[in-house]
């Protein structure tokens, strides 16, 4: 298995994931999640982190942190391990509890807010309130109208009243943990800081009336750098790792072009481009969107335009469909494989 890029940065700002082993809860009750809780301030004892947001979901959690001390992999092994044990001792289960290892990635701080405001919004993510991934699709192809009254209402109790989520701290209607920092985060809306609870809590709050929780990952360089330009140069220029064994690092180092997936593709459907380019739901033309979202680091704007003028929602909607198909099709999904290897060692 191909081993995670970990880039360990004196002040460095991240956004980590963690999910369960199949998909499986890692939060039974609340006593399990008051646990992690009291790990987690754990964690800000023995390796001066601070810890700027977080939320539990079900199967997963999402934290925004600082490492003042360049210790993010100790601090997220320490955390994982005692939980694990804790979780599997109190539960009477055996076997890993999260699904491989987490998951970061590198912000630079001047996008600390908007990640903040992803992270906040987790919780509403949600198809009865119509902002699970599909519903975001169709509301920015203009195929729903404006959330009703109702709706609103609903999300905004949601919202306001997620207790496992740092959410409320920051708006001011509990107070935050010895443990918790949101000076920083609210500190980037500028303003006076006693209006700052108020406009957090508006620049949160104004994406959910409006129907669309942006999502920031868009501008993600290999799915680990998130910032300006410069950053992602200045960040990539201090990677180091062994390129076999990561090939996100290669992916940061130099990116392969559109035209090496076209002609991977060709070589394994035995086909031209052009003729199956166009061809509606061709399992050919997805597996170029999602090999190209892979290896070419680009949008799904530029994507779409790039293989023939299609809007951004087809193209996500397509590297959907494909995962789907191969979770089923076990051809398609060694095919998948194949390509991906291909083109992981075309730079090497």
């Amino acid at each position: 298995m191909a081993r995670s890029v970990r880039v360990e940065l004196v002040d460095g700002w991240y956004h980590v994931t963690a999910r369960g082993n199949e998909r499986r809860p890692i939060f039974r009750d609340q006593s399990d999640r008051r646990r992690f809780l009291e790990l987690l301030e754990g964690v800000t004892d023995q390796y001066a982190w601070h810890v700027h947001g977080y939320v539990l979901m079900g199967n997963h959690y999402h934290l925004l942190v600082q490492t003042p001390r360049a210790n993010l992999s100790a601090g997220m092994q320490w955390l994982g391990v005692s939980y694990s044990v804790w979780f599997n001792r109190r539960h009477q289960r055996v076997g890993h509890l999260f699904q491989g290892r987490f998951h970061a990635v590198v912000l630079e701080e001047a996008v600390a807010l908007e990640v903040s405001r992803y992270v906040h919004l987790n919780p509403v993510r949600l198809k009865r309130l119509g902002l699970d991934k599909l519903n975001q699709c169709r509301h920015v192809a203009g195929l729903t109208g404006p959330p009703s009254a109702a709706i609103i209402k609903e999300r905004i109790h949601q919202l306001r009243h997620e207790r496992w989520s740092s959410y409320r701290a920051y708006i001011g209607l509990e107070n935050p943990p010895p443990w918790l920092v949101t000076s920083t985060i609210l500190s980037l809306l500028g303003g006076p800081a006693k209006e700052s609870a108020r406009h957090y809590r508006h620049y949160v709050e104004s994406a959910v009336r409006e129907g669309q929780t942006e999502c920031p990952w868009e501008r993600l360089a290999a799915g680990l750098l998130l910032g300006s330009h410069d950053f992602v140069q200045r960040t990539k220029a201090r990677l180091r790792g062994n390129h076999r064994e990561q090939p996100a690092l290669r992916r940061l180092r130099e990116r392969s072009a559109l035209d090496d997936v076209i002609r991977v593709m060709e070589r394994l459907k035995r086909e031209l481009w052009e003729s199956f380019r166009d061809q509606h739901a061709d399992w050919g033309r997805d597996a170029v969107l999602w090999l190209a979202r892979r290896h070419c680091g680009m949008t799904l704007k530029e994507l779409g335009a790039a293989v023939g003028g299609i809007d951004y929602v087809t193209v996500s909607t397509s590297v959907r469909r494909l995962e789907q198909r191969a979770r089923h099709d076990r051809q398609l999904a060694a095919t998948l494989r194949s390509a991906d290897n291909q083109l992981q060692n075309t730079k090497i």
